[in-house]
Formats: structure tokens, C-alpha cells, sequence
């Protein structure tokens, strides 16, 4: 019997994986329902890979990215592809490559992986594990609140710390601490960041194909992106945010984000551009002048910025003045206050320390029986597709593994 705790990403894919393989799999899942994570992730559209070449996904995993080597190139992202497409799931490539289900709809990633389980005979069981106990080095069970269930083979797939309120809450760790199990600090990856400026105004402005640049506290450029953003109350989020925040290491106090909002136009050709909307609205006063360039809720603010006076008309602006103006359109700087609180993140970095597991098979080095898969493990990504990809791969590998492990018991 091999018994999966978590209903995610990852212990869904090892609990489909193992059965494939002929075992008798049960799955515990603390919710009422799982995949609750998925549904939410992509703006509840679900990037569910990268169809860039395999190689390249190692380039966009910051954290212990040689481990996954084995889990990513038995289960690639060709193959997280190919499973979900035979499932009877399209889907479409978009920018970036992120692989999406055709639907935009992440419930059918979840509907898609909960009917293979059910084809496969995999029981799923709604109960919270509180430990896992062994016998003489070795898994012998789940103990949970409502029952015990006996295991030649547990495959621990928890989750992370982000987002408690769809099961990811940390507990996972403690289990496997009392086994043992060292845990990497626990942070935020993927995750919003509060600046020092008062963003308040500009809350709910979405910018899209914008690049930023993520500078250190010296000023040397740490990151640069190219996508969309968006603003909130304490700061600023979205793809191009969440991504650099992975660059920021442990304190980001005093970094730097620069936006460019204008990056298909070079300095030049915005000063041209600058200059036929001042020649428009000439007769206007110089906030009055810039709804052309910009989204209505960002012209205070960039007016703000320019530090040219708002009521004064266009045909008097200096050229120094629309030197100013053209670096606030290109260099739209914030500086970064810290990270929002973990559980906001997307993902966590930290985890079950790698050095623990055995790469080639996502068992423990410490008790015989057990397997790792997803999150918990001290591995992240960008975002882009990587981080279910992870769970996808290490999921894969850790059913199949302890499968096999079942069958020569």
C-alpha cells in the first residue's frame, strides 16, 4: 500500500503515477475537495508548463536546480504536455511560452487529474495527516485525525507555506522534522513586493508590455523582464514583480525596480513622440497633455515625477523639463520596503533539505519507504509554468519509484 498525503499538483501526478504502476495507492487529501491550489494559480487559468526546450527549464529554477535533474528528464515538460492532452485536455501556447489549458479554465487541469486517479482505482481520503510513524527505520503508517492507514511507502507532497487558506500551511515540515528531516529557511519566492513609495493612487492600474529592471543596493542591475505588472495599495505585483522578487535574496530593503513604460520607443524616438502630443494639445496645460501616452490613473503620478509644473502650458515647456519628463516615462523608479508575508507568496523557497533525498528516486535518506514530491522540497522556480512542472516531474518520479519499491518488497 503506498499512501500520498496532500491532493496537489504533486501528490495527485505521484498518486496517478503509481497506480499506473499497479499499485494500491490512497490518497489523504485535508480539504474537501482537492486541487484547491491549482485552481487558483495563473489567475485561475492555470500555466500548467513551458514549452521551451527541456534543458532550459534548469536555467529558470534558482534554487538546488541540479537535483531535479532526474525527477524533470523522466517526466519532462513534453510529457506534462502529452499526459493532460491525452487526458482530453487542449491546450495553447502563449507568451513566454507558457503552456495553458485551451479553456483558460484551471478546474479542468484538476477535472483532468482527478478522473485519471478515479480510472486508476486511486482512493482518495478527506483527512488531516498528523504524523507518520515508522518501524525500525522504515514507513509503517499515516496516523490522521480520523484514522490510521498503514503504508509500505508514503509519498509526502504538502506543499509549501503560500496561500495556508488552500491547504499549504507548513505542517508538512513538522511531519517531517519529528522523522528527522532538516528544513531549509522557509521564505517567499514569487511573491508581491511593498515599496517605499505611496502606490495608493495608482491601486488596480494594470501596465502590460513594459520592462523593468531590478537594480541592487550599489546600483548594479540584478534582473530585467519584459511583460506586465500591476500596482496595489503596499505596492506592486504581477508576473514581471514576482519574478524579480526571486532576485532578491533574503533582504530587498533598498533595491531598486526602474519601469520603463515605453520600451519599444528609445529615448530618441519618445522625445519625437513626446513632441507631436505636446504640438497637439499646445494650448493645454502640461497634465492635460499626456493621455495619449499614458493610462489616465498614471499621469498624476508620472506628472508627479517629471516634477514639471502641472498647470503650465505645453508650448512652455523647457526642453530640460521634457528631458525630465522622458525619464519618468523611461526609468519609473520605486524602491523596495521588503517582501509581502510568505503566505502571499506563489511559491516558498526552503524546504526538506536536498542533501536528504536521493535525486534519482525522491526517497529518503533518512526512513526507508519515504518519498518527497513538489513544494516541500527546497527547490523554486520563475514563474512561467516551472513550478508545476516540479510538482508534475518530482510527483511522477516519487510514484514510480515507490511503486517499484512496493513490488520488490
Amino acid at each position: 500500500m503506498i499512501v500520498v498525503i496532500g491532493g496537489g499538483a504533486a501528490g495527485l501526478m505521484a498518486a496517478i503515477s503509481a497506480a499506473e504502476r499497479g499499485a494500491e495507492v490512497t490518497l489523504i487529501e485535508k480539504n474537501n475537495d482537492v486541487g484547491k491550489k491549482i485552481r487558483i494559480t495563473g489567475k485561475g487559468r492555470c500555466n500548467v508548463t513551458n514549452a521551451c526546450p527541456t534543458e532550459e527549464i534548469f536555467e529558470n529554477i534558482p534554487t538546488n536546480h541540479n537535483f531535479l535533474y532526474s525527477a524533470i528528464y523522466s517526466f519532462t515538460n513534453y510529457d506534462t504536455m502529452d499526459f493532460f492532452e491525452s487526458c482530453g485536455v487542449e491546450l495553447k501556447e502563449e507568451r513566454g511560452q507558457r503552456i495553458f489549458p485551451v479553456s483558460d479554465k484551471a478546474a479542468d487541469i484538476v477535472s483532468a487529474l482527478k478522473k485519471k486517479a478515479a480510472q486508476l482505482k486511486v482512493k482518495t481520503v478527506f483527512d488531516r495527516a498528523v504524523e507518520i510513524t515508522t518501524d525500525e527505520d522504515r514507513v509503517s503508517s499515516v496516523k490522521c485525525e480520523k484514522g490510521t492507514y498503514f503504508a509500505d511507502s508514503v509519498i509526502l507532497a504538502t506543499g509549501g507555506k503560500s496561500y495556508p487558506l488552500t491547504g499549504s500551511n507548513g505542517e508538512g515540515y513538522v511531519i517531517a522534522e519529528k522523522l528527522g528531516h532538516t528544513i531549509s529557511k522557509i521564505k517567499p519566492a514569487l511573491v508581491p513586493i511593498e515599496t517605499v513609495e505611496d502606490t495608493s493612487e495608482l491601486m488596480g492600474l494594470s501596465l502590460k508590455n513594459i520592462n523593468i529592471t531590478l537594480l541592487d543596493k550599489n546600483g548594479k542591475k540584478k534582473f530585467s523582464d519584459f511583460g506586465e505588472m500591476l500596482f496595489t495599495h503596499f505596492g506592486m505585483t504581477g508576473p514581471v514583480i514576482l519574478s524579480s522578487s526571486s532576485h532578491m535574496g533574503e533582504n530587498p530593503e533598498g533595491m531598486k525596480i526602474e519601469i520603463d513604460l515605453k520600451p519599444a520607443l528609445d529615448e530618441v524616438a519618445l522625445d519625437k513622440r513626446i513632441l507631436r502630443d505636446f504640438e497637439k494639445y499646445q494650448n493645454r496645460n502640461f497634465e492635460n497633455s499626456l493621455s495619449d501616452l499614458l493610462p489616465n490613473k498614471m499621469i498624476d503620478y508620472v506628472v508627479m515625477r517629471s516634477g514639471i509644473d502641472r498647470y503650465k502650458k505645453v508650448n512652455s515647456v523647457t526642453k530640460e523639463e521634457r528631458r525630465n519628463l522622458l525619464m519618468a516615462l523611461k526609468n519609473l523608479s520605486f524602491t523596495v520596503k521588503k517582501y509581502r508575508p510568505v503566505e502571499e507568496a506563489i511559491v516558498t523557497s526552503g524546504g526538506i533539505n536536498v542533501k536528504e533525498i536521493n535525486a534519482s528516486t525522491m526517497e529518503s535518506r533518512k526512513v526507508k519507504g519515504l518519498f518527497f514530491a513538489g513544494e516541500i522540497i527546497d527547490v523554486d522556480a520563475y514563474t512561467g509554468g516551472f513550478n508545476l512542472q516540479i510538482a508534475f516531474s518530482s510527483g511522477h518520479l516519487a510514484g514510480e519509484k515507490a511503486a517499484d519499491r512496493e513490488e520488490n518488497l
